[in-house]
């Protein structure tokens, strides 16, 4: 993924930690509009969620955040 959406990805789960606590989940839509502006971006985000990582629909912020941040 590129610099710009791991940006994002680590500013939304900082937000989302901040407000809700360690436990806070969330999925890949939440670094999306509600509108399908980018869908590149927005299936380039799906892979690395759902096919190279397996991860579940929800999972904790904090664990995105860690992935991200390891460039996983």
């Amino acid at each position: 993924m590129n610099k710009q959406i791991r940006e994002k990805i680590l500013t939304i789960c900082e937000e989302k930690i901040k407000k809700k606590g360690d436990k806070v989940g969330l999925s890949f839509y939440a670094f999306f509009a509600n509108k399908n502006d980018n869908p590149e971006l927005l299936m380039e985000v799906a892979t690395w969620w759902i096919s190279i990582h397996k991860l579940d629909h929800f999972e904790k912020a904090i664990k995105i955040k860690e992935m991200i941040q390891n460039n996983q």
